[in-house]
């Protein structure tokens, strides 16, 4: 479950360039945070999927919202 039961560890001494607010950085396996691997397990939220394509970023799939983490789960009014 990540960041509630457990403490991950993404890569260990690694070095990186200077990192800025708007930078991004490209982590490409990912495991259980992956969306494939996903699941709503405690709540928590599926992540967005970002698709790098010819040097550009698309987003093909959202971050999960709160209406869909509740669907199914209670009637929301």
């Amino acid at each position: 479950m990540g960041n509630i039961c457990e403490t991950d560890t993404l890569g260990a001494d690694r070095r990186l360039n200077e990192v800025r607010e708007g930078d991004l950085i490209a982590i490409k396996n990912a495991g259980a945070y992956g969306y494939s691997m996903a699941s709503n397990y405690n709540s928590r939220f599926r992540p967005a999927e970002v698709l790098i394509l010819n040097g550009e970023a698309k987003l093909i799939r959202r971050r999960d919202t709160l209406e869909d983490l509740l669907r199914g789960q209670i009637d929301v009014i």
